[in-house]
């Protein structure tokens, strides 16, 4: 089922009546119930596994609380993690590990001959299983923490991670914003009613008639061999590019906000203008903003050795109390993200070289992390931007762009041949 379709137009009318009627538990069995029937119009077969990880997360939180032994704690978490790694790693990344495999042997013993690497089954990748494992994931982490408590009500919990608004395309939600407001209903206002569809209608205009519309025209355009296309056009190709996959997953989070907002619960934002950005990192901090920040909070700043301490009630707000640490672990921290960051959006080296892109950028940031207050202002106290603002913000989207271009392209060998047509003649 999909946002703009009339089945899910429909679906949602009739959830919303429901739930604004229900009582407190059977309004959290109407929220699991629509969420799986959700899902399963995608794919029935894979409601299982969705429900794997919930198991897993959701027996490990409580041992943890009981644990009374820290290390007995973190083994849990630990095999938590790793379970959840596993089943992601299976359906997302085991075909190109095989393929890797196959061309590491065809290598080494100098052969083009098949390498007898194969499968017994067919594998499918379930939709959203990188959102909501990791949103399952970042639960378990927060509660082995010490942020949250271990949440005992089993369908309580599945409704937190299988929640239909954000369930294939985000935001990514986490426990200490959600599972509060799930739990206990507000009172109907028509101000979220009205906002909330607001909301969806701008979500639905820049899915359907921008971000689709520039699809065909991209999709059309690098379905052409860039030795047939001039510098200019795999410009143009590349900034059309840059805006449908802000448009649509945009557009995604617009609708899922609004979904939520109709039923009284409050979603974080999850894009702010990011084409304006004065540098990466800001670019960063407005880009799929729950994905980043959920990249940095439990990818990046414990590899950053930061001490992560308690959050506040309504949700998390990580305080960092800073220690000295080499810039060789800042530098190494920043590449081990990146690498993951690319290689969680697809199992292909092009997004493994976007993420070895977006490192590069982060660089001089990291190495002048002193004057970061003052890199990260755009145009403050000034009701336009300056000369010098305008190149920041024109510099830094030229750069994602670039960066886009191995994003989209199928693989490395064509990634490149787009880059050097960059710089070719126009074919006329």
């Amino acid at each position: 089922m999909i946002f703009n379709s009339l089945t899910f137009i429909i679906f949602l009318l009739f959830v919303v009546i429901l739930y604004w009627f229900l009582p407190r538990n059977p309004r959290i069995w109407l929220l699991v119930i629509s969420s799986i029937i959700f899902y399963g119009f995608w794919d029935y077969r894979f409601i299982p596994l969705l429900f794997l990880s919930i198991i897993i997360d959701y027996f490990a939180a409580i041992y943890m609380e009981i644990g009374r032994s820290s290390k007995k704690r973190t083994r849990i978490m630990i095999a938590a993690i790793l379970s959840n790694l596993i089943i992601l790693s299976i359906f997302k990344y085991l075909i190109f590990f095989m393929q890797q495999a196959v061309g590491l042997t065809q290598f080494f013993t100098g052969t083009t001959e098949p390498a007898g690497f194969s499968l017994p089954f067919h594998i499918i990748l379930p939709l959203g299983i990188s959102f909501y494992t990791f949103q399952s994931m970042s639960y378990t982490i927060d509660v082995w923490r010490g942020h949250i408590k271990a949440e005992r009500e089993f369908k309580l919990f599945t409704a937190y991670v299988i929640f239909f608004p954000q369930l294939v395309a985000g935001p990514i939600l986490r426990a200490g914003e959600v599972i509060w407001q799930l739990d206990k209903r507000p009172n109907f206002v028509w101000n979220n009613l009205g906002e909330g569809l607001n909301r969806i209608i701008i979500g639905l205009f820049l899915k359907v008639f921008l971000a689709d519309n520039l699809a065909k025209l991209v999709n059309t355009g690098f379905a052409i061999a860039p030795s047939q296309l001039g510098g200019i056009d795999i410009l143009t190709l590349a900034f059309l590019f840059g805006f449908q996959i802000y448009f649509d997953f945009a557009g995604y989070s617009q609708i899922a906000i609004g979904c939520a907002k109709i039923m009284g619960i409050k979603f974080p934002e999850n894009f702010n203008f990011p084409y304006l950005a004065h540098n990466p990192r800001e670019f960063w901090k407005k880009w799929h903003i729950s994905l980043s920040s959920w990249i940095r909070d439990y990818l990046y700043l414990p590899l950053f050795k930061e001490n992560i301490e308690q959050n506040s009630l309504n949700g998390i707000e990580i305080k960092l109390k800073r220690t000295r640490i080499s810039t060789t672990r800042g530098i190494l921290a920043l590449w081990i993200t990146w690498m993951i960051m690319g290689f969680w959006h697809g199992a292909n080296w092009t997004f493994i070289i976007w993420g070895a892109l977006n490192a590069i950028y982060f660089l001089p940031l990291l190495l002048t992390s002193s004057n970061r207050k003052n890199m990260e202002v755009v145009a403050e106290g000034k009701l336009l931007p300056s000369f010098r603002d305008l190149i920041a913000m024109l510099t830094t989207f030229i750069l994602t762009v670039f960066a886009w271009i191995f994003f989209r392209a199928e693989n490395v060998s064509h990634a490149f041949n787009y880059i050097r047509g960059i710089f070719s003649e126009d074919k006329k």
